[in-house]
């Protein structure tokens, strides 16, 4: 076929790549070494190449010859001639552990620069052209966070803004929202925009030592959605996991019978807004978009009834007959979840506050809290990614991967929020990534543009593949074969050719 010869720029991937190092092995498969891989396209032709990390966690594993730095599903020991108790003596006076900078879950941009990201206070500078690892950026040296999102949101002016949490601090556990901006004053040039990090808001943490698991963040307009979920950290257990002989994944706990509490921040005035809102007990990993209309948030998420998705990924369960063995308890549901911001104060008791035509319902209760029930939107989806440009506003068409009862996708799903349609593009054998929307220039529509997934098939002697396909009708443009294993791998973006600085190549 033929890729389109407007698109020009770089998909940028990342996820785990090594499991094996030595004669030690990782786990989980979110423990891999990250590994990085981009596609270049370039008047119509298709530049592939890849390369692992080079953290100072692939560094100090490879020198070891095995796994000395622990990973969330997977405990190491360090070099066991040092004395126990001096490293005993350590963990008690640390109580966060150092953490891992095997950034293996996203890519994010960050002022002219571009990092890979995991979930630690550990990002990596990359060069999106020749894949090299650069400086590690530690976000607690410029503000107070242990773990930090990977799915950053960038406002129209390209600042970023993210949300980590910050344990246990001068008593207090709670969640951070900050902002990193796209430029430093001029004077400052030399310095980077880090240092120019502010904290928007912060929001108290239910729990001092139960703080509660998190993905991503929702945005729109004028509010930041944080979503509260009882899937949560046990602080104290974590502090004990190394002296107990245990991953820190096994420090996260669900708790069905409890709630789920929805928190909106006010972007201008940075202040929480006071009414609280909850719905039932659900996991979720990630947002796909939000808007405001007529007084109400309206946000769209991909929920669970249960955290079965996690433990499906332990390798010991990724066996030859993964697909037969592999099933979720709880299959991926898009909730829509519609909720008055704007509702009457004299409302009666047990009255449903949403006045815009739509089956979610948010209940004022005796205490004032407003329960919320979604409106299901379809079922199966993950992954989600949108047009970009509409992120935060009234929108119509989400790119997924589609998953049954199984977490590995196995097709390309569009669906249409509004009609609810959903079209699919799928091979046998064929297991596609994340879906990445790329607009063309001069775009009018939501859907006009390309959508680009990197395809693996299950046969490893079959070549895995780029899958370029038109975002409106889903057909296939064309695809660009590659002649080495590729990995399945998490997320990514497509950096346009003039996002770049202009470095030799």
């Amino acid at each position: 076929g033929q890729v389109p010869t407007w698109l020009q720029g770089i998909l940028l991937r990342n996820g785990p790549g090594m499991h094996t190092i030595g004669e030690s092995k990782y786990n989980h498969w979110f423990d891999g070494l990250a590994l990085l891989h981009s596609f270049t396209f370039k008047n119509g032709e298709v530049y592939y190449r890849s390369k692992y990390l080079r953290s100072d966690t692939y560094n100090c594993n490879i020198e070891a010859n095995r796994i000395v730095v622990s990973e969330f599903g997977t405990m190491a020991y360090p070099d066991p001639c040092k004395n126990i108790f001096a490293k005993a003596f350590s963990y008690l006076s640390h109580t966060i552990p150092e953490f891992t900078d095997n950034c293996l879950i996203n890519i994010m941009k960050a002022g002219d620069d571009f990092y890979a990201t995991g979930e630690t206070n550990f990002i990596r500078k990359i060069n999106p052209q020749t894949l090299e690892t650069l400086e590690k950026v530690d976000y607690n040296k410029y503000v107070a966070v242990n773990v930090a999102t990977s799915h950053p949101h960038y406002d129209s002016a390209g600042n970023v803004l993210n949300m980590g949490t910050s344990i246990v601090d001068k008593g207090k556990t709670k969640y951070l929202l900050f902002k990193i901006p796209s430029s430093v004053p001029e004077q400052e040039k030399k310095k980077s925009c880090f240092k120019h990090l502010e904290v928007v808001c912060s929001i108290p943490s239910r729990s001092l030592l139960h703080p509660s698991y998190y993905h991503s963040f929702g945005i729109t307009e004028n509010y930041i959605i944080f979503i509260e979920q009882p899937f949560r950290l046990d602080i104290v257990k974590m502090a004990t996991a190394y002296m107990r002989g245990v991953s820190w994944a096994s420090c996260l706990a669900f708790n069905k019978d409890d709630k789920t509490w929805f928190h909106f921040i006010d972007r201008k005035t940075k202040k929480e807004v006071s009414t609280k809102f909850y719905t039932d007990a659900m996991v979720f990993f990630h947002h796909i978009n939000a808007y405001e209309e007529d007084g109400h948030i309206i946000f769209d998420i991909i929920a669970y009834t249960d955290n079965s998705l996690y433990d499906m990924f332990y390798l010991k369960n990724l066996s030859k007959d993964f697909e037969k063995n592999a099933k979720l308890t709880s299959i991926p549901t898009c909730k829509r979840f519609v909720v008055p911001l704007q509702c009457d104060k004299d409302a009666v008791v047990d009255s449903n506050l949403v006045t815009l035509p739509s089956t979610a319902t948010a209940v004022k209760e005796k205490d004032g809290n407003i329960y919320c029930q979604p409106e299901i939107l379809c079922e199966g989806i993950e992954l989600p990614r949108i047009n970009y440009d509409y992120n935060g506003k009234k929108y119509k068409h989400v790119f997924a991967t589609q998953v049954q009862w199984s977490p590995v996708p196995t097709k390309i799903a569009k669906f249409n929020t509004q009609t609810k349609e959903m079209l699919h593009w799928g091979q046998d054998d064929c297991w596609p990534s994340e879906p990445v929307f790329v607009p063309r220039p001069d775009a009018k529509e939501e859907d006009d543009g390309v959508v680009l997934t990197c395809v693996v098939k299950t046969d490893p002697k079959d070549p895995p593949f780029l899958l370029v396909l038109d975002a409106k009708t889903f057909t296939e443009l064309g695809r660009a074969t590659v002649n080495v294993e590729m990995h399945m791998d998490l997320h990514g973006m497509f950096i346009p050719q003039q996002d770049m600085k202009t470095e030799t190549e």
